[in-house]
């Protein structure tokens, strides 16, 4: 895929990662660790992918401001012009819509990529491939395309999307309908249907598209700085939005998109895939050791051990004796251990009840 100066992407990292506790901390989210030891964030990696195909300077990151130092910290290559800080948390659909903005008024007809900071990807080559069908497609056609992959278990905290007729383009086709982290007996019955796709969460649409989406679902806000002042600078953009931004609803881009617009379309991919945002999809998704356990960048010592997953600090060794179906995860000040199962609600549990209890500092 060539590098083509029309192509953006926007990356989101502003989560705070609360399922992945305690390694995940609200002041040192998962984006931002090397959760698995290769010497790169998440962040980082994502950032390293997309830089093969896209100019630097048209990458864009979206964060929240505690993440600045952060971001700054770890991507030194890229313009701080291009972090957009939000002023005031209002999730990734306003943050996006911001994005989309910015980049129009530089490139009116840019293809935008939106992606999460923190997934995984198996294979960049087949990625990258996908990528530049999907880039051809949105500029050729007027659509919102989401990457979708097979399910290959009946994970209930992915999105599923339904699909519909076969576009004109192979493996392309129209979204029929959308649900987001269904109880377990649907997603069996999604997964078994063969009709349903996971939904990565990376977008793909023209600068146009995305503009007739938001004015759709958004109220005029930032689109009202050209009309005040046609030729504003940088400076008076952040301002603007600072003193704006607070009008925007608390929107995902996914929910946005997804159940609010029409001339939605899903390609079918296959360069594995996964969303790290729960113990329990980081099990299965990880290649298994003896007795199935997942050991994650840890030194451990296990016997008449299974089906664990296992997450300790640097410098420090475990022994685990006896133990069949938990989560054992160390970060700090924080020991978590606890049934694997559906972890996602669990973990967010305790969360809140720790920082009741203890404080935020425990958070």
């Amino acid at each position: 895929m060539e590098i083509d100066k029309k192509n953006y992407c926007v990356i989101l990292a502003g989560g705070r990662g609360r399922r992945l506790w305690p390694c995940s901390r609200d002041q040192f989210p998962k984006q931002f660790i090397d959760f698995f030891g290769t010497g790169r964030t998440q962040l980082q990696t994502t950032f390293d992918r997309f830089a093969k195909v896209i100019p630097v300077e048209n990458i864009l990151i979206c964060t929240c401001r505690e993440f600045l130092p952060l971001v700054l910290e770890q991507l030194p290559d890229v313009d701080e012009h291009n972090i957009l800080v939000e002023p005031v948390n209002r999730n990734t659909g306003a943050s996006v819509a911001w994005a989309n903005m910015r980049i129009k008024r530089v490139t009116p007809d840019a293809n935008i990529i939106i992606a999460p900071s923190d997934h995984m990807v198996m294979n960049d080559d087949l990625f990258l491939r996908s990528l530049e069908t999907g880039i051809s497609y949105v500029q050729e056609n007027n659509v919102l395309l989401v990457m979708g992959v097979k399910p290959t278990r009946p994970e209930p905290g992915y999105g599923y999307i339904q699909m519909g007729d076969l576009s004109c383009k192979p493996d392309v086709y129209r979204v029929q309908s959308f649900t987001e982290k269904p109880e377990r007996q649907f997603a069996q019955m999604f997964m078994e249907s063969g009709e349903f796709f996971w939904n990565t969460g990376i977008f793909l649409a023209n600068s146009r598209k995305l503009t007739s989406c938001f004015e759709e679902i958004f109220p005029s806000v930032l689109r009202e700085l050209k009309f005040l002042n046609p030729t504003y600078t940088y400076e008076q953009e952040l301002e603007y939005v600072k003193e704006n931004y607070p009008r925007y609803p608390n929107l995902s881009i996914d929910y946005a998109i997804l159940e609010h617009t029409k001339g939605v379309y899903v390609m079918k991919c296959d360069f594995g895939w996964a969303d790290l945002g729960t113990w329990h999809a980081i099990y299965e998704c990880m290649s298994k050791g003896d007795g199935d356990n997942v050991v994650i960048d840890s030194e451990v010592m296990m016997e008449d051990s299974r089906n664990n997953v296992i997450k300790l600090p640097k410098g420090k060794v475990g022994v685990i004796n006896g133990l069949d179906g938990y989560i054992v995860a160390e970060e700090g000040n924080v020991l978590l251990i606890c049934k694997k199962g559906d972890s996602s609600a669990m973990v967010r549990k305790y969360v809140n009840e720790v920082q009741m209890k203890y404080g935020d500092e425990f958070i």
